[in-house]
């Protein structure tokens, strides 16, 4: 399964979805990730600590290829949400009740979305808590 990692397009933004620790953990359960380049740069992480934790580094126009999984911080914009395929998996803070005219739009495009603040915080779901650290 092929896991991408956009740079966050969100002014302001300076997170990464995953950082280079999480994607060897990653790549050792043998998931392939794909990694833009430059996506960690804002967050302290070089492109090169990505390629030694086994992330393969794409230019923007070649992330989404062959994707199943994308992870992301910020809700994707309506050209990011309109360059994934049908039957991708995005996982990310979505916005859904902020945003629902883009909730409409993946689910028009056949996206499964998984918007991290939609994680109920009860007990039994801590361990996924995103909203807390």
């Amino acid at each position: 399964m092929r896991i991408a990692v956009p740079r966050e397009s969100a002014a302001g933004e300076r997170r990464v979805a995953l950082v280079p620790d999480a994607v060897g953990k990653l790549a050792a359960a043998g998931f392939d990730v794909t990694v833009e380049r430059g996506a960690g740069v804002e967050a302290g992480f070089a492109d090169a600590a990505y390629t030694e934790a086994g992330a393969s580094i794409r230019a923007a126009d070649e992330l989404y290829l062959e994707a199943a999984a994308v992870v992301r911080v910020a809700p994707p914009s309506a050209e990011e949400i309109d360059a994934l395929s049908s039957g991708t998996i995005l996982i990310g803070f979505l916005n859904p009740l902020g945003d629902p005219a883009s909730i409409e739009r993946l689910a028009a495009k056949g996206i499964d979305a998984f918007a991290m603040e939609s994680v109920p915080r009860i007990t039994r779901a801590q361990s996924m808590d995103a909203l807390s650290s």
